[in-house]
């Protein structure tokens, strides 16, 4: 009887084990489909397919300066994404005037961001500007909107993609298969509020520590107050000095100033910039004639080809 009872226990207990080591390999199993489900599924994107409009509801706006706000619009739920790639930009459009106006944005957000979208705005209103009396009519548009308003976007839009690692996809026109272009240092020449999509191009590429392309960026505005998201490119400028290099130029400088006053020209470039190269390139956005007049002569000045620039 007392070796019955022993096998008896020692069944039970051999049971028990077998109860227990299943549970943990189910539960094992369950965590493991958990995490393998959540780490594949892909986030809900806002901006499903680029010729239809989203009503997105306006539920913030911040006062940064005189004349720039920043827009918070958010998603169709706390889970969405905007689902923009990195280089590419939305269309913003309402009737003003009884006219459809449509203009391109850059959110300064991006898709590691879920439920909202943001957008840095230049505010440029009536009679400030002696060649445009009228200001911008959606920025103004925008500046009227109350919270709870919505307005329409579309996108994505436009000819340039970062893939990451230094990699773009880079369309001729909308018709044109993109070809693949990888690059080791990029220069960036921004002017007023084309510093959107650099920014958008300088977050991504620093979130990745294995990504080694370097920027450098030359930055014009009128005056030192016009420089928007200063604040923001110097924080990245001290976090990876090794990564990011930063240099403005502005029309009037105040006294003390320590960067460079006047218009992009041949010497700044030179020295702010990589030199060209195969594996260099150099975007540009900001107003046509800062492009057509200050960057690209004095790019071809210095050597840079056609294969060697962007313009966004």
């Amino acid at each position: 009887l007392y070796f019955a009872y022993l096998s008896m226990n020692a069944f039970l207990a051999f049971i028990y084990n077998v109860w227990i080591l299943n549970l943990v390999l189910v539960s094992t199993a369950g965590l493991l489909g958990y995490y393998y489900f959540n780490r594949k599924r892909k986030p809900q994107i806002t901006l499903i397919s680029p010729s239809e409009k989203y009503k997105l509801r306006l539920v913030d706006k911040e006062i940064i300066s005189h004349d720039t706000r920043r827009f918070r619009f958010a998603l169709p739920s706390p889970e969405h994404v905007l689902g923009l790639p990195v280089g590419k930009h939305v269309y913003l459009s309402a009737r003003i005037d009884g006219n459809l106006t449509v203009r391109p944005y850059t959110p300064v957000s991006s898709d590691d961001d879920k439920g909202f979208v943001d957008l840095v705005v230049k505010i440029y209103f009536k009679n400030v500007h002696p060649k445009f009396p009228e200001g911008g009519k959606m920025s103004q548009y925008l500046e009227s909107l109350r919270i709870g308003d919505v307005i329409d976007f579309r996108g994505p839009g436009g000819l340039l993609e970062y893939k990451g690692q230094g990699q773009f996809a880079i369309q001729a026109d909308k018709k044109t298969p993109a070809e693949t272009k990888t690059v080791r240092t990029l220069g960036l020449i921004a002017g007023g509020t084309g510093i959107t999509p650099m920014l958008q191009l300088i977050r991504d590429i620093i979130k990745n520590p294995s990504d080694t392309t370097t920027c450098s960026m030359l930055f014009a505005n009128q005056t030192e107050k016009d420089i928007l998201l200063k604040d923001d490119l110097e924080e990245i400028q001290a976090r990876h000095p090794d990564r990011f290099k930063l240099w403005f130029t502005v029309d009037r400088a105040p006294a003390d100033w320590e960067y460079s006053q006047g218009f992009i020209n041949a010497e700044m470039i030179q020295e702010h910039l990589p030199p060209p190269s195969d594996d260099s390139m150099i975007l540009m956005c900001g107003p046509p004639p800062m492009i057509q007049f200050a960057c690209n002569p004095n790019l071809d000045k210095l050597g840079y080809r056609q294969s060697q620039r962007f313009v966004y």
